[in-house]
């Protein structure tokens, strides 16, 4: 097994909104915000080669937007998508999986391309994975989450015929070396893949854990529908990862792509952070 970063950019979202009820003066030391408050957060997925599966957690959100749209999130940086592929020596067609961990539109946004007047798969050769429950939570969205459920980022997957769902319980094996964790507090039946490599566990914390600064047990996102059952899974993700020794992958964190945990007075906090080649 290899794995490889797979950058895509960066966006900005409201501060308050990513750090629910700490106050900014303290969220603000760790995330600053800019002059309109808000945060710079990485779009980052993995790239999996399992055997003769080339696996691909994530997608980043894509550019089949209106400039509408993108002026909400100002996008920047240099990475895209294609071009994070082209540096690892592959090319989208080689895609033979594409495990989406949710279907927000910053993480499944790249999933879906504008051919002409048409919306196609990205990923002509792959298999799209989702699970039944989160894929009718997001396709009957309710007011409050809608506008994260794009449905040009989600139908077309759908009736491409590519769509493949999990068996949504706990700890289900997903090809080999990579096992299935699901949370249920930020959405409906969020998928955390969890590595087996190089005799470490890596765990992809999508937006379990946006960043190292998110890791005090308050520090939870408004974003989040449940923030109680968000409070309850952190506690025990991170509690196994300190105890198993995690490695943990963050999707979205501007500049620390993996972490390890330890123990302090203050309660689990961060031991180091590292990049992934460095494993």
């Amino acid at each position: 097994m290899n794995l490889h970063t797979i950058d895509t950019g960066f966006f900005k979202l409201d501060g308050g909104a990513m750090f629910g009820v700490v106050p900014k003066a303290i969220w603000n030391k760790t995330n600053p915000a800019d002059e309109n408050n808000l945060c710079t957060w990485a779009m980052r997925c993995l790239l999996v080669e399992e055997g003769d599966r080339l696996i691909l957690i994530d997608t980043g959100i894509g550019n089949k937007q209106d400039e509408r749209f993108f002026s909400h999130y100002y996008l920047h940086g240099d990475a895209t998508l294609d071009k994070s592929l082209k540096a690892k020596g592959f090319h989208r067609d080689d895609i033979t999986d594409v495990f989406l961990t949710h279907l927000h539109f910053d993480h499944v946004g790249g999933a879906v391309v504008r051919d002409g007047d048409k919306l196609i798969p990205a990923f002509k050769n792959a298999t799209y994975w989702s699970t039944q429950k989160h894929w009718d939570w997001a396709v009957n969205p309710n007011d409050r989450e809608k506008a994260s459920f794009l449905k040009e980022n989600i139908l077309p997957i759908q009736e491409s015929g590519q769509l493949k769902f999990i068996d949504g319980h706990e700890g289900v094996s997903f090809m080999g070396n990579i096992n299935v964790k699901f949370a249920y507090g930020h959405t409906e039946s969020m998928m955390l893949p969890l590595i087996n490599y190089k005799g470490r566990q890596i765990l992809y914390m999508a937006d379990m854990l946006p960043s190292v600064g998110h890791l005090p047990m308050p520090y939870v996102m408004a974003y989040d529908m449940f923030p109680l059952k968000t409070l309850t899974e952190k506690k025990i993700i991170l509690s196994e990862a300190l105890e198993k020794e995690y490695i943990l992958y963050l999707e979205h964190d501007p500049v620390n792509e993996c972490c390890t945990l330890q123990q302090t007075e203050k309660g689990i906090r961060l031991k180091e952070t590292f990049n992934l080649n460095v494993i």
